[in-house]
This record gives structure tokens, C-alpha cells and sequence, in this order.
């Protein structure tokens, strides 16, 4: 499986928006910008900070930190990979078929399980510190 990734720089101003401001209308601002490339086939990755050297001046430099939006898409049409933070549940099976009676001693039978929500009709007998002055 063949993937291809395009990076592109995350808006630094927000696009106008009728009754959006603030916080909310940035954030739309990136939707939109996630909703094209998404349309394209990218699937969106992660977002990124990256140190950027630029001239400042004749002889000076200056480093500034850019955002990126990271995106990929699978170029032979077959469904992308789970990002690496995802992680899948494995179980454990013993395949060896020598399970016993004797493993699940301490486990209840279900005619033992008892509900915790029935509580007694009694009140329970308040708890009072016994001070001895």
C-alpha cells in the first residue's frame, strides 16, 4: 500500500463567517480548510510546529515557528492504516485445551451474583468516633 502525504500551513487568520467570533470562528476556519482537502481524498494526520530560520535584514536570521496541518491519502485505493496513537485490543486465547474446573475457583456461579443496588430495609447505624476525653 502506497500512501502520499501533503502538509499545508494552518490558517493564521480566520475566514469571515456571518454570527461566528472569536474562538468559534477560527475554528471554523480550519473545518472548512479540513473539509476541502477531505473532499479531495486526505485524510487529515496530525498538526505539526516546525522551526523556520528566515532573513532578517542583510545579515541577521530569525527563527519562527510555523503550524502545519498534516494529511495522507492512499494512492492504490485501499483503506489507510490506523494512526499510530490508535492502538488495537488483542485478546489471549489458551488454545491448548487443558482448561480445568480449578481456574475459575474464585469466581461466583451465576446463582451467587448478588445485586449491590438492593439495599436493606434497614438504615445503616450511623458511624459515631468514640472520644474518650
Amino acid at each position: 500500500m502506497k500512501t502520499e502525504y501533503k502538509v499545508v500551513p494552518a490558517p493564521e487568520k480566520a475566514r469571515k463567517q456571518r454570527g461566528l467570533k472569536g474562538a468559534a470562528l477560527f475554528a471554523h476556519s480550519v473545518e472548512a480548510l479540513m473539509n476541502e482537502l477531505a473532499a479531495e481524498g486526505w485524510q487529515y494526520l496530525r498538526a505539526d510546529t516546525l522551526p523556520h530560520e528566515e532573513r532578517s535584514g542583510l545579515t541577521n536570521k530569525t527563527t519562527t515557528y510555523r503550524n502545519l496541518l498534516v494529511f495522507q491519502r492512499v494512492v492504490d485505493g485501499e483503506v489507510t492504516q490506523t494512526p499510530p496513537h490508535e492502538t488495537e485490543t488483542v485478546a489471549i486465547v489458551d488454545v491448548t485445551g487443558t482448561e480445568s474446573d480449578d481456574d475459575f475457583e474464585d469466581e461466583p456461579d451465576d446463582d451467587e451474583v448478588v445485586n449491590l443496588w438492593d439495599a436493606p430495609d434497614e438504615a445503616p447505624a450511623p458511624l459515631v468516633a468514640d472520644r474518650k476525653g
